[in-house]
């Protein structure tokens, strides 16, 4: 639907793929954001553990046929579901991992609006004079980290992952962009001047770190794409070791930004976006303390 055709309906039916979900604050986002800008907006949480391609085409298939504008897509899809769609765009061809599937005309095209987005979040921490990042993980998230580091002219990548395979692929396309891949954690670090996690490591209910506290240093900048809890076990550490760090936040902010652009053709308000996710946060932290 156009632009035109969202004006005039007031109405825009989204939603989010993936597992677990219910710590999302994608439909408070996207929700507060479609209310500002006029728009009847609903946004529907898909939770299906362990869907496999015949699963996950099904959910595709609803959201073609249903009047979704279209669906973000989370952890562990990100790279399941780019065989299912009917185009790419360049960005996350390239990558092969999608967060992002818009509706048009009957036909379902991948989009990644975390690398648009980490971009955005991560660039006031990047030196002029030269960066080396250390970046844990390269799935569907790591991925697009990646992607995000070398569109701001990282140099030095190192990436790290427990199923090495994955980070040799990786590495391998984002070589001449300045990746390699790092033999362990501590290699990664060797050096750097910047972390990112880009593994669900340290997401409620998982309270494990993917970095000892003994690597964190106070001359690194720490990054976690986890935002739930929004100062995850690594974070912490990094922050008790004068490092100056950066929560999912701002990740999450602009990459659902992104996504409503894409969904509607409508710029939001990145400001409302904010407002509502740090009322999720709020109100989440409240509900843990007491429990």
């Amino acid at each position: 639907m156009s632009k035109r055709g969202y004006a005039a309906s007031k109405k825009l039916l989204i939603g989010l793929i993936g597992a677990p979900i219910a710590h999302s604050a994608s439909p408070a986002m996207h929700e507060r954001a479609a209310e500002a800008l006029g728009l009847r907006g609903h946004y529907q949480l898909i939770e299906v553990a362990g869907a496999d391609a015949a699963g996950l085409r099904m959910m595709l298939e609803g959201v073609r046929r249903l009047g979704f504008a279209g669906v973000n897509v989370t952890y562990p899809y990100k790279e399941a579901v780019v065989p299912l769609l009917d185009a790419l765009a360049p960005g996350a061809a390239s990558m092969g991992a999608v967060n992002t599937v818009v509706v048009r005309d009957g036909r379902l095209t991948g989009h990644n609006t975390d690398t648009t987005g980490f971009a955005r979040a991560v660039t006031p921490l990047l030196a002029p004079s030269g960066n080396a990042v250390a970046l844990i993980g390269a799935g569907g998230v790591g991925k697009a980290i990646a992607f995000a580091l070398a569109s701001r002219e990282v140099a030095d990548i190192r990436i790290f992952d427990s199923e090495p395979a994955r980070a040799e692929k990786l590495a391998a396309i984002l070589a001449p962009r300045g990746a390699r891949i790092a033999a362990s954690v501590e290699d990664a670090l060797e050096g750097a001047t910047g972390l990112v996690n880009g593994t669900p490591v340290g997401m409620l209910p998982n309270r494990d770190t993917p970095v000892p506290a003994g690597l964190l240093r106070a001359d690194l900048w720490v990054a976690d794409a986890v935002y739930s809890p929004l100062i995850t076990p690594l974070l912490a550490a990094a922050r008790e070791k004068g490092a100056h760090i950066m929560t999912g936040r701002d990740l999450a902010i602009y990459q659902a930004a992104d996504a409503f652009a894409l969904f509607t053709g409508l710029a939001p308000s990145t400001e409302i976006m904010g407002e509502a996710f740090d009322a999720v946060m709020a109100a989440r932290s409240a509900a843990y303390q007491a429990a």
